[in-house]
Order: C-alpha cells, then structure tokens, then sequence
C-alpha cells in the first residue's frame, strides 16, 4: 500500500480537527489532562482547545522544546480524531 500520506498531513484536513477539538473542548480536556497530567485545570481551560496554547502549556509545564511540544500534541489529536 501507499504509505506517503502518514506524513503529510494536509492543513486544512488539521485545523477541521483543530475546529472540532475546540468545540468539543470539555470532553477533550479530559483527554488531554490523561495525556499531560502536570497540566493544571487553568492551563486546559485558557488553552481551550487552542494547538499553539496547549503547546505553550506543555513547553511550561515539562520544559520542553516547542518541537517536541508540537510533536505530542500532534501525536496526541490525531489519536483522538
């Protein structure tokens, strides 16, 4: 089979997953508090489904580097789509 697309993820296919993770916030937060457990209930309400905030949040609270942040939560909301 064709394994290409794994990698490039389209952007517009991400920020339709983007829009839907914002929507449904409330239930991805919990999620998201499963995945990162340091984040506080304040840090997931004022990222509120917003990528560059949730990974704001992470680089904080696990000093990470932004790429490593930006990796999981890719990681992460292409597991929950």
């Amino acid at each position: 089979g064709d394994h290409r697309d794994l990698h490039s993820f389209p952007t517009r296919r991400s920020s339709d997953l983007w829009d839907q993770i914002e929507g449904n916030w409330k239930q991805f937060k919990g999620h998201a508090r499963e995945q990162w457990g340091d984040l506080t209930d304040d840090d997931l309400d004022r990222a509120a489904g917003n990528r560059d905030k949730l990974e704001g949040a992470i680089q904080e609270r696990y000093g990470k580097t932004k790429e490593d942040a930006r990796r999981e939560v890719d990681e992460w909301a292409a597991r929950h789509k």
